[in-house]
């Protein structure tokens, strides 16, 4: 019986070199670039070895990543992807070859990560558009604000108990 192409095993999708890859882990998500012929490049945490799905509890407490050239379906793992060009109409992207030789140049390198101010979505941003934007970090630096702010309210109005200093119970 023969299927006539009815089934495949590639990813969903057209990519094309210098497409974002947005990955959705539990609770957030992994950003990484395609480089043509199902590689791409991203960042991860310095230790190999850690499951997918373990890499972002570590990524948390990480200062520096490992820039890393891997096939796409070894980044994606079980989880689901998608092409996520969403910046385009506010930054116009580098050309194609500049963006593949910058993604080049930096393979295997170390470089400073910080999950709120230079993480996965960062610096493929930068490369794409020579420009590091987070939509993921900023929404969580806002919501960091927001509850500091409520706390802060919240200690002024009296609605926390305050300790008393001198005393232990």
């Amino acid at each position: 019986m023969a299927f006539n192409g009815c089934f495949t095993l590639d990813y969903p999708g057209n990519h094309q070199p210098g497409d974002l890859i947005e990955v959705f882990r539990s609770g957030y998500q992994h950003w990484a670039l395609y480089l043509g012929d199902g590689y791409v490049v991203n960042i991860a945490p310095l230790e190999d070895g850690i499951p997918a799905s373990f890499t972002s509890a570590k990524s948390i407490f990480s200062r520096k990543a490992l820039v890393k050239m891997q096939l796409l379906k070894d980044v994606v793992g079980n989880d689901t992807y998608r092409i996520n060009n969403k910046y385009d109409d506010a930054y116009p992207p580098l050309p194609v070859e500049e963006v593949i030789q910058r993604s080049e140049l930096v393979i295997g390198q170390e470089v400073a990560y910080d999950i709120l101010v230079n993480n996965c979505e960062h610096f493929v941003t930068l490369l794409r558009y020579g420009e590091g934007i987070s939509e993921q970090a900023n929404r969580a630096i806002s919501t960091i604000g927001f509850v500091t702010a409520a706390a802060g309210a919240f200690s002024f109005l009296g609605l926390f108990p305050r300790r008393q200093q001198g005393k232990y119970y």
